[in-house]
């Protein structure tokens, strides 16, 4: 297919579509692998990441987008974008160097979670444009350091050694909370962390709070237990009941032994009985 023809369909895509397509490229940030398609560079991602997410709140923020709700949803979507070629199903073959393989087109399109996808569609011009501007201004700027002027110059080297401190007081916090955790261990078990999330994936406030805690391992999560309450097959019942049925004759047949051998214990007694009052 020709790169007119991909420009074509993609100016015939519905505007809601192009929504999508902007949303997963530019903004959802799912992960993209780099392969060579072609001899050339290509970004390509797996279809459960698009699934996420189109199914997260990012996504349903936003206005004027087809609406996904579930899983096929999502699915059904990903596939109405196929025929627009903003991204068509690829094959992955072998490693050509690290971290890139190579990749192929395959004929038969449609979208599943568990294949690659490579992308057709640029990133968005604008931001990379802005991107590389920015990146060539502080390259500039730290080139012609020596030609700013002494305030900027005292600014910067006063905001370079405030940077300098924070990072020693995090690495230095870190120390002092394993001494306290080490000391603790040992005196007050089972230990005690001053700022228990320090390194948890939380806000930075949240970071400090609580002050100090317990170390306890968190609560082990319980296997879920299959319900009794699920179908059984005809033949794992049937099963069952010659169990229950076998069950049950075995103890009437129990029960009658028992009954025979105390009837046969008691006639034994009263012959005994009968012989010793002839004796007497």
């Amino acid at each position: 297919m020709s790169s007119q023809n991909m420009k074509d369909n993609h100016n015939n895509a519905p505007p809601e579509l192009k929504r999508v397509v902007d949303f997963l490229r530019n903004k959802s940030g799912i992960k993209v692998r780099t392969g060579a398609l072609g001899g050339k560079r290509v970004d390509y991602f797996k279809g459960k990441s698009a699934v996420k997410a189109l199914l997260s709140p990012q996504y349903a923020k936003l206005a004027s987008v087809p609406k996904v709700d579930s899983t096929e949803s999502a699915t059904a979507l990903l596939h109405s974008l196929i025929p627009h070629t903003f991204f068509l199903r690829i094959a992955r073959g072998p490693s050509i160097s690290s971290g890139v393989k190579a990749v192929q087109i395959v004929p038969q399109q449609l979208f599943s979670p568990e294949e690659y996808y490579v992308w057709l569609v640029d990133p968005n011009p604008v931001r990379q444009l802005l991107l590389a501007v920015g990146m060539v201004a502080v390259v500039l700027a730290g080139v012609m350091f020596p030609l700013w002027p002494v305030k900027m110059r005292i600014g910067v080297w006063y905001l370079s050694v405030a940077v300098l401190g924070l990072i020693a007081a995090f690495f230095g916090l870190a120390i002092v909370r394993l001494v306290v955790w080490l000391v603790t261990k040992v005196v007050a078990r089972p230990g005690i962390w001053i700022f228990p999330n320090l390194f948890a994936d939380v806000g930075f406030v949240d970071s400090f709070i609580p002050a100090w805690g317990w170390d306890v391992p968190p609560p082990k999560k319980s296997r879920s237990k299959k319900s009794s309450s699920s179908p059984t097959s005809p033949e794992k019942s049937h099963k069952k009941k010659r169990r229950a049925k076998g069950t049950h004759a075995d103890a009437e047949e129990l029960v009658e032994e028992a009954t025979e051998g105390a009837a046969h214990e008691e006639g034994g007694a009263r012959i005994e009985e009968i012989l010793d009052e002839e004796e007497e």
